[in-house]
């Protein structure tokens, strides 16, 4: 019993399926005709009819009332998964235009008083932090120093004027 050969390239169904083993025609000899040449016929237990054509005079409602839907697993998270995902994107985006990134304080900042200081001979602004406010974490002072006189670096010269934030 031979099958028939898959072509190289080929995109039939056939070529790219394989066959069951009952779906396989017997071909088994028949006597000859007028010829000298053998004749081949299908034996008849192998033979399958031939599908069911549906009744064309049934309308598409008919047909699909007697019938249930069956969906594919694609199709069904699909049908379960989109909804989920929309509700989740929607919950989403609701939190975040009802939460704020910024709030507003509940009472008007402290105003720091400033000092107007000369600076010396090799002082820099970590030295002017800590003999202007001892108690503040120097790093924040120099901060706020840099801020305050819009210094574009943290390197002051010698006689240059400056305001520091004095105190807490």
């Amino acid at each position: 019993m031979a099958e028939a050969p898959a072509l190289h390239g080929s995109t039939a169904l056939w070529a790219l399926a394989p066959v069951r083993p009952e779906a396989r025609l017997r071909l088994v000899p028949t006597a000859p005709r007028s010829t000298s040449v053998p004749s081949l016929r299908a034996a008849s237990s192998s033979v399958r009819p031939a599908p069911v054509q549906p009744d064309a005079s049934r309308t598409s409602t008919q047909r699909s009332a007697g019938h249930a839907l069956t969906l594919t697993r694609r199709g069904r998270l699909l049908l379960v998964g989109l909804p989920i995902a929309l509700g989740v994107a929607a919950l989403i985006l609701l939190g975040a235009f009802l939460t704020s990134q910024a709030k507003a304080g509940e009472s008007a900042p402290a105003s720091s008083s400033t000092v107007e200081v000369s600076v010396a001979a090799g002082e820099t602004l970590w030295d002017l932090a800590v003999q202007y406010a001892p108690e503040r974490d120097p790093r924040d002072v120099v901060a706020e120093i840099v801020e305050l006189n819009d210094l574009h670096t943290s390197l002051v010269r010698a006689g240059q004027s400056i305001a520091v934030p004095a105190g807490a």
